[in-house]
């Protein structure tokens, strides 16, 4: 499967506004993709990708180019539009994520990412791609998972 993060530009966000999840994820995804560009204005670390299979946009995500005090790079968001969930679009845009995060970064650096405790389709993803729970204690709601560059 050939997957391309490119840029959210002028050329591609309004489609990027039209992505959505069903109806019944949206507690599980509730910041839409409108929120995350208009944050992206201010939070000056934050990176929008366009996920495209082809020429054609299957969904979106957001991630930190620079690591918290604890040298953490988050992956805030990431969501497959709900005509194209199911096919491997996740898993493929994740791997390419990885691959573009760890671009310059040495072994060691952590990546993190979230999920709502109903949202098991994400928890096994991201077990799969060998992100693994942090603490059993839920932060800001959310179950927190960390991939280690270089262990995979």
């Amino acid at each position: 499967m050939n997957i391309d993060l490119q840029p959210v530009t002028i050329e591609n966000w309004y489609a990027c506004t039209q992505l959505k999840v069903k109806p019944e994820q949206l507690a599980l995804f509730p910041a839409s993709v409108v929120y995350w560009i208009a944050e992206s204005k201010y939070a000056s670390d934050f990176e929008l990708r366009a996920i495209y299979s082809e020429s054609l946009l299957v969904g979106f995500l957001v991630f930190c180019t620079k690591p918290d005090p604890d040298n953490n790079y988050w992956i805030p968001a990431l969501m497959i539009d709900e005509k194209h969930q199911g096919k491997g679009y996740g898993k493929a845009a994740l791997k390419t994520l990885i691959q573009l995060m760890s671009k310059g970064n040495s072994n060691g650096t952590r990546i993190m990412i979230g999920h709502r405790p109903d949202n098991q389709i994400a928890g096994t993803l991201y077990e799969s791609l060998g992100f693994m729970q942090v603490s059993r204690e839920l932060i800001d709601g959310e179950i927190i998972r960390l991939f280690q560059i270089g262990q995979a």
